[in-house]
């Protein structure tokens, strides 16, 4: 079985998270796009299958949550006029729910923004956490069906002329926040959104996917559950926060290792199926 060097590997992978597009990578790194895809399947498999096992009993004071939309193959208002639209097409939302004192990532779910959605999100969120938390999310009313918590809502202004290229890429001025009790006694002075929507705009600027006004979103719904797997391990236990010094995972103490692309790399092989060997055949004289 022909397998790419690890060094390839590691400079493609490391290319995927820092935001460039899989046809860029192919030139850069030599190597057709078919086997970039396929690096991909293959570390987003791995790497949520490590998400799932390792972030387990995470203990953590104060969690926030948000959703950041994206789309697949076509924009929810052209898929009915969309050729060969395929399974997944329109508007996708990613949630996440991030620890606000180690900034690791603690759950993520993929659908649309409904309260069934939120309700599966709530449920794998709970699973991962060791002890009560305070929660705080915008004002998605979806999030009523799940849980009880706490809600920080933006106030914006007049929109103005949305005609201008100014207005019209530019959101509304933020003139004020309402804090409100949902449930339980949340502590005023944690209710912020502030750290998970900083994490959107990490998203934004580490996967090419996210990019808004380009021709760079996902053309496969399973390609775009890979990138998010990969980046979310790479976040977590890669990359090492600038205000920590350390990554998210060692600060929310599920690790001690600071790992690299290579611990990556590994966990694909880990998984990958072994080589089938010849048989060996020994001569039985009579």
């Amino acid at each position: 079985m022909n397998r790419l060097p690890t060094s390839t590997r590691v400079q493609i992978l490391d290319m995927l998270v820092e935001g460039m597009s899989m046809r860029s990578i192919s030139r850069v790194a030599g190597v057709s796009i078919n086997t970039v895809t396929k690096l991909l399947v293959d570390a987003g498999e791995a790497c949520a299958a490590y998400h799932d096992e390792a972030v387990r009993d995470v203990e953590c004071r104060k969690v926030q949550c948000d959703e950041i939309w994206s789309f697949c193959y076509a924009k929810e208002k052209n898929v009915a006029r969309a050729k060969a639209a395929p399974h997944g097409a329109g508007d996708v939302w990613t949630w996440t729910a991030i620890d606000g004192d180690s900034k690791m990532i603690l759950a993520y779910e993929i659908g649309d923004r409904s309260g069934a959605t939120a309700i599966e999100f709530m449920d794998d969120l709970r699973k991962r956490l060791a002890n009560r938390v305070q929660l705080t999310t915008d004002g998605l009313k979806a999030y009523l069906e799940a849980v009880d918590y706490a809600q920080l809502v933006k106030l914006y202004g007049e929109a103005g002329d949305r005609k201008s290229s100014e207005q019209r890429y530019s959101p509304a001025e933020c003139t004020g926040i309402r804090k409100r009790r949902v449930e339980g006694r949340p502590d005023p002075d944690h209710i912020s959104t502030s750290c998970v929507e900083r994490q959107n705009l990490s998203m934004r600027m580490g996967m090419r996917r996210f990019t808004r006004l380009t021709n760079a979103f996902s053309k496969k719904m399973t390609n775009h559950l890979h990138m998010l797997s990969l980046y979310f391990v790479h976040y977590n236990f890669v990359r090492v926060h600038k205000s920590l010094r350390m990554t998210p995972a060692m600060a929310a103490g599920v690790t001690r290792t600071l790992h690299d692309m290579e611990w990556i790399v590994g966990l694909i092989d880990a998984r990958a199926p072994k080589p089938d060997r010849p048989a060996t055949y020994r001569k039985i004289s009579n």
